[in-house]
């Protein structure tokens, strides 16, 4: 009672081909790839921006002591 039938799923993805065409499944896919693989960059980036900003900060810390 908890769990879909076979039949609910394809009922499910007929309705999603009507919906969307199949055509426009792939390229639907092939944006989400896309955008995934951004947000992994900007996660990569992010980190070596913090790894950057922390050693401009130690420079200045360190250049702003009086002597």
């Amino acid at each position: 009672m908890g769990s879909f039938s076979i039949w609910h799923w394809v009922i499910i993805l007929a309705v999603v081909l009507l919906l969307f065409g199949a055509g426009k499944i792939p390229r639907l896919m092939g944006d989400v790839a896309k955008g995934i693989n951004a947000f992994k960059k900007g996660l990569k980036d992010d980190s070596g921006d913090e790894t950057a900003a922390k050693s401009i900060d130690a420079t200045k810390e360190k250049d702003a002591t009086p002597t």
